[in-house]
């Protein structure tokens, strides 16, 4: 990478470094929590939203590189959290991080990240580090913050090189809900937050936890649906004895064939029963999986809110052709190669032509790639759960 803040050499003042599996060190200067963390190194291309980008499950283990060089701005705030369990481990910024400028902030984004465990690296030339991972692919490091400049460069590299990676991770466990949950949040609204689910509302989704987003379950509710949430390992049983009129496959992170291993006997067995089922993301992976496709390990993954994707096969009428402009976070993806006769591809990046969207023919079981909840992004995909939601009757 032929950034200078690359180099071996500490310069004067830094007290953050990202250091590569490789023996890369990207010098900074530090903010939020201090210490170390390892994790894969991606890029978001999104604009807006990053504290919502930090709190995706989604993200867990991994460093988010920023593309947009002003984070932080408009500080951080309690409404803008996706999630309470794990999300990245930390961030890396062109910029540094200004006092806030937002009538919603309660809070500096740097304090933010101190009270969240997250470790943030500003000064960094972004450009050059998205191009080294667009060129080489989303490389295994350690971002490490210490105030007093002081860091052992050749033990950060022993933690980066030895850190398994992201293939054959199942991380969903770690994110995951420990018991059931009725879900009582609604949709948000300027000046009045959010509101309140009706609990008497029909019908009822069960939604399999596997490191969802809460705008899911209030983008759910707003369809119309009563949501309860339950953890990535909850059984076939388990979750009929719920009595559902659809069941909901969460989004998550990790290697979607490790989380398969207990996913895919409960969805198959869903299947066969005929329940509705909906997948976003890693539940869209997992769908795939159940019906018999493969997934692969994408070169650098697709993560921003501005992702076009495009409506293809049977089934969309007029709207065949149409190009939804989308939110996305993946490094995996499924294999259309290796997709059945009995699977449809419904939807495809316009980016790179991987599959972002399948239907099982004769089931009602659909899902996508992308996030139609957005947050941050796009409201093109909503008509997806209001699609889900309205077909359960």
């Amino acid at each position: 990478m032929a950034d200078p803040a690359s180099t071996r050499a500490q310069p004067s003042g830094a007290t953050g470094v990202l250091v590569l599996a490789d023996g890369t060190t990207v010098w900074g200067r530090g903010f939020g929590a201090t210490g170390a963390s390892v994790g894969e190194v991606c890029f978001n291309t999104a604009m807006t939203g990053y504290q919502e980008v930090m709190t995706d499950p989604s993200y867990a283990a991994q460093i988010v590189t920023f593309t947009f060089p002003h984070i932080g701005n408009v500080g951080a705030n309690g409404e803008d959290v996706e999630s309470k369990v794990e999300g990245a481990v930390g961030c890396v910024v062109r910029e540094d991080v200004t006092e806030p400028s937002n009538f919603r902030s309660v809070e500096k984004f740097a304090d933010w990240m101190v009270r969240n465990g997250k470790i943030g690296l500003a000064g960094v030339d972004t450009r050059a580090l998205t191009r080294r991972i667009r060129q080489s692919g989303a490389p295994n490091a350690v971002i490490a913050h210490a105030p007093d400049g002081k860091f052992d460069i050749p033990a950060l590299i022993k933690r980066a090189q030895e850190w398994p990676g992201l293939e054959g991770m199942d991380l969903a466990i770690r994110v995951t809900r420990d018991k059931h949950e009725g879900w009582e949040g609604g949709y948000w609204t300027l000046g009045k937050g959010y509101g309140r689910a009706a609990f008497d509302a029909k019908p009822h989704v069960v939604a399999i936890d596997y490191g969802s987003k809460d705008n899911i379950f209030r983008n759910l509710v707003k369809a119309g649906a009563r949501v309860t949430v339950v953890p990535a390992k909850t059984s076939f049983d388990e979750v009929m004895a719920l009595a559902p009129d659809g069941v909901f496959l969460s989004n998550g992170p990790g290697d979607p064939a490790a989380t398969g291993e207990y996913a895919v006997p409960v969805i198959k067995a869903l299947l066969d029963a005929d329940v509705p089922l909906f997948g976003i993301c890693l539940g869209h992976q997992m769908l795939a999986l159940a019906a018999g496709a493969k997934t692969i390990k994408m070169h650098q993954g697709h993560r921003g809110a501005n992702h076009p994707v495009q409506r293809v096969g049977e089934g969309w009428g007029e709207t065949t052709g149409l190009v939804e402009i989308t939110s996305m976070n993946h490094g995996f993806a499924v294999d259309v190669a290796t997709l059945p006769e009995n699977v449809e591809q419904t939807h495809v990046s316009l980016f790179d032509g991987t599959n972002c969207g399948i239907a099982i023919k004769g089931k009602r079981a659909f899902a996508v790639q992308y996030h139609p909840e957005a947050s941050p992004g796009p409201q093109d995909s909503f008509y997806l759960f209001e699609k889900f939601v309205g077909g359960l009757g």
